[in-house]
This record gives structure tokens, sequence and C-alpha cells, in this order.
């Protein structure tokens, strides 16, 4: 059986796991540095739906790595997200990671106001000062109330990450990002569809982080 296993050396594997990938998309190719983002999200789910499902707006990815160059934060919506960000490169451009998920206030606000807390959490994203991308992997009602705060001008997001994974209100969600994306001039990742995560949110912004 075990005839049937390639000896690869560990720091090989994902190496020869993103040349399976580039092979295996048949000469399909993005521009940099949405082509790193779409293997990245590849190699994360083992899913190529990805290739067709990721949505870019105009330059989202380079403006999001310029972002993160300045020092912009990043805000999610889940601590899986949170866990899954390299906070070691992000923390030496200046930038932090958040998600306000487990802060006790937070609890408190969103049973309230009669929320959810991923919707209390943009808003504290919100009101941190300088650059914020914020990358959603689970709650659609976090770009909900994206959407409104954006309508409201009350925040301009560097780039919106809007990957939650689901069946109630995910993809109609997503679509409220796009719309006023478009309409705002504010730069989205959206993976249309159900399809996402907190992997997937994680995955995005250190595709990004590794340009730098």
């Amino acid at each position: 059986m075990l005839d049937r296993i390639a000896i690869v050396k560990p720091e090989d594997i994902e190496k020869r796991s993103m040349e399976i990938i580039t092979s295996e998309l048949g000469g399909r190719t993005w521009p940099e540095p949405e082509f790193s983002i779409v293997k990245r999200c590849i190699h994360t789910s083992a899913d190529f739906d990805y290739a067709d499902n990721l949505c870019f707006s105009e330059n989202a990815a380079q403006l999001g790595v310029e972002a993160l160059k300045r020092g912009a934060h990043i805000v999610t919506d889940t601590r899986m997200a949170w866990s899954g960000i390299n906070k070691k490169k992000l923390a030496s451009f200046g930038g932090e990671a958040h998600c306000f998920m487990s802060d006790e206030d937070v609890a408190a606000e969103a049973k309230e106001k009669g929320c959810t807390r991923a919707a209390i959490c943009m808003e504290r994203g919100a009101a941190l000062p300088g650059e914020v991308i914020f990358a959603v992997g689970n709650a659609p009602t976090a770009l909900i109330r994206l959407y409104e705060m954006i309508e409201e001008g009350r925040v301009k997001p560097a780039l919106i990450i809007g990957a939650p994974v689901g069946f109630v209100n995910v993809v109609e969600s997503k679509e409220l990002i796009m719309e006023i994306g478009q309409k705002a001039g504010v730069p989205f990742i959206v993976p249309k569809g159900r399809k996402g995560g907190s992997n997937i949110a994680a995955t995005i912004c250190n595709a990004m982080l590794y340009q730098l």
C-alpha cells in the first residue's frame, strides 16, 4: 500500500500542491495578486469551484495589498478567521487583526439591540483608527451591517472580503456588498454563491500578506 505514496519533503509539500493546482487549472491564469488568491483558496479547500466563483472588484486584491503595506488592520467576524491570519507578518507592517466576538460588551449590546454580535463587531471595526479590511467568513449579518454603514457614510473599508458560508441570507448579503462596493467605490473580494467560510476569509488575507 505504501508504495503508492510519493515521498515529499515537508518543505516541498506546499510547492508541490501549488504545482498540481496550476496544472489542473489547465492553463487558466489571472493577473497577480488575484492568481495567488485563487490558488490559495483552492489549496485551502481542495475545491476548484473557487476558480469560477471568486469575484474581484477592479484592482481589489492589489488595493488590499497596498493597504496592508500601509499598516491596515483586519477585522474578522470569527475567532477561527482571526486565528488563521498570519499576525506576525501583519504586525511587521504595523497592522493588527481584531475579533470582538467574545467581548462581553459586544454580547450585551447585541442583546440590547436585538441583533447579532457579528453586526456589533463590524461597528467596532468601523471605529478603529486608520484603514480597515473586513474579513467576513461566517455571518451574513456582518455584511448587511457593513452595507448599512457604508450607505450611511459611517465607514469606507479599505477592502471587504465577503465570504460567509451557508444557506440563510448568504447569497443575498454578498450581492449587497458587491452592489454597494460598485456604488461607493469600496473594493471587495467575494466568493459568489453559498461557499466561503472563516478559513477562506483568512486564506485571502494571507495570500495578500504573502505578496509583501
